[in-house]
């Protein structure tokens, strides 16, 4: 998602830079065996082949020693040329202790110290790449969850340090600060003991820690470090940003829903029909509003073109023959528990039935564990043990190996319907079925994080039960509304199911995608109205 947000802000020419670590091992590669066990290898990537190093070299403290960071930068170049440049930072340098030069290596890998460390290079020493490359004059710092919340720390420490705030240092930074929390899970929001923080950040950052009240029963949190040293702060979905003022209430929370960049996920097929039928589409998102007036036929056709395409994919990379006129379902995103894979599954034989006597059914699941997500790699092997069971009946079932970006755009754009289970109310956005509407598939899927704003009933898609429904009340609804109206429709009037097709473009892929959300993000948050209605009258007064 900020990876989409960067896109746009090159696409619209807004001035921004992205910070992130190089993780010269990628995330990793999946492999699954028959029983779905989930082996995890390397995925080493060479950062030379895709950026520039920088000839800059800053460091950070850490355990008492000066670890070195240098950083890649990536010109990423939006289609009307404007460029944002995302810097990678890196320790892998021989300056640096065997242990240090690694801390860049890995996304989400060791254990405490490595992700305590790992943070400080981000937050602490992205503050100072930014200084050492001549970043002076930035507006808004922008937090893209609580991993990045040292940041705030480094600010604190160079206003403390040069003293241009009269002793009014923490609401200096608070000014400039924003930051966004993206999960109400709690693995998402680390927390660190205070001993552990001083052994690793040094007695002098621990005093601004205390100064700041970051520290919460001499635990180091850090989603409350960056709520209490920032400015703005914004859940990621209307419902999210209720659940997140539940949870943290002394703090005013708001909402900024998530988006996905149009051009990037809408795929071949329909790019060609929105600049026939859309032109400008690309640069003005809302323009998708107008896809209303595209005929039917024409959705039908491109729709058949994009899932023709998938089914080729699969068959290319997993050896796997689909067929085109059977109804698929894609389930594609993030392998954790709270995501429910399985509920699909929960009454096997109501669901051969389905699949029997109602019309055939092709389910595409995929999506990683975590490496050290046990109940995640529990939840895959469930899905292929399922799969399993339901081998020569109406219900087809393949978990697709290795999930990522290519894949997922020939997933989100050749399926027939788009399925979000979640436990509520642990999904905060969710941005599959946002990428999924670009490309005219509705969405089948649980009343939480973006689907609570996209859902209109038999216009864009399909509810899960209500934002009430206890658990086995949504599974019921689940087959309710395959049995009784979303199957019936695909094969016996796929006329009425385009019409979906159709609105799912006009109402949802206008809305929910980071242009739009980008623009949120300035009025809102970087360039907030106050400002700009203090600025105004300030310059009216001076013109007087």
């Amino acid at each position: 998602m900020a990876g989409d947000m960067l896109r746009s802000a090159a696409d619209l020419e807004i001035p921004m830079i992205g910070i992130t670590l190089v993780h010269r091992l990628g995330y990793f590669r999946q492999k699954l065996d028959a029983k779905g066990n989930q082996d995890a290898e390397p995925e080493r990537w060479n950062p030379a082949n895709f950026a520039e190093p920088m000839d800059v070299r800053v460091s950070v403290h850490l355990e008492g020693r000066p670890v070195a960071i240098t950083a890649w930068r990536y010109r990423l170049r939006g289609i009307s040329g404007g460029v944002v440049p995302v810097y990678l930072l890196d320790t892998d340098l021989p300056d640096n202790a065997e242990y240090d030069r690694t801390l860049t290596s890995e996304l989400y890998g060791g254990d405490q110290r490595y992700r305590l460390m790992q943070e400080a290079v981000l937050g602490l020493g992205g503050a100072e790449l930014l200084d050492a490359l001549g970043y002076t004059r930035i507006c808004s710092y922008h937090m893209n969850e609580g991993h990045a919340a040292l940041l705030a720390l480094g600010l604190l420490q160079r206003e403390a340090r040069e003293g241009r705030a009269g002793g009014n240092d923490i609401e200096c930074v608070r000014h400039r600060c924003v930051f966004t929390t993206h999960t109400p899970v709690p693995a998402g929001h680390d927390k660190f003991p205070r001993p552990f923080v001083a052994s690793i950040l040094g007695a002098g950052l621990v005093e601004l820690l205390d100064a700041a009240q970051c520290f919460r029963d001499d635990l180091l949190n850090m989603t409350f470090v960056a709520l209490r040293l920032s400015r703005f702060v914004n859940g990621v979905a209307m419902r999210h940003g209720e659940v997140s003022a539940h949870m943290f209430p002394q703090y005013s929370i708001r909402a900024i829903t998530n988006g996905v960049h149009a051009a990037s996920w809408t795929s071949p097929p329909f790019c060609d029909l929105f600049d026939q039928q859309l032109p400008g589409w690309r640069y003005d998102n809302l323009c998708l509003r107008y896809a209303i007036r595209i005929p039917v036929n024409e959705i039908q056709k491109t729709h058949r073109a994009a899932k023709q395409r998938m089914l080729a994919e699969i068959q290319a990379r997993h050896g796997i023959e689909l067929q085109e006129d059977v109804f698929t379902i894609g389930f594609a995103r993030r392998a954790a528990a709270y995501k429910r894979a399985d509920l699909l599954f929960t009454d096997i034989e109501r669901l051969r039935r389905i699949g029997r006597n109602v019309g055939s059914i092709q389910i595409l699941f995929a999506g990683k564990a975590h490496p050290h997500d046990e109940s995640g790699k529990d939840m895959i092997r469930r899905v292929v043990g399922a799969a399993a069971c339901l081998e020569g009946t109406g219900v087809r079932v393949i978990y697709l190996n290795n999930y990522e970006m290519e894949l997922a755009g020939f997933l989100t754009s050749g399926v027939d319907l788009w399925l979000n289970t979640p436990l509520r109310p642990f999904e905060a956005s969710g941005t599959s079925g946002m990428k999924a509407a670009l490309n005219g598939i509705p969405s089948l899927s649980i009343l939480d994080g973006w689907w609570v704003e996209g859902c209109h009933e038999g216009l864009t898609g399909w509810a899960i039960g209500d934002r009430d429904a206890a658990p086995v009340r949504e599974s019921a609804s689940l087959y309710e509304k395959l049995e009784s109206i979303i199957l019936p429709m695909y094969y016996r009037n796929q006329a009425a199911y385009a019409e979906i097709m159709r609105s799912v473009i006009s109402v949802n892929a206008s809305f929910f995608n980071t242009n739009r959300m980008l623009g949120q993000y300035l009025n809102d948050a970087y360039f907030p109205r106050e400002d700009a209605l203090a600025g105004a009258k300030s310059a009216a007064q001076e013109a007087a």
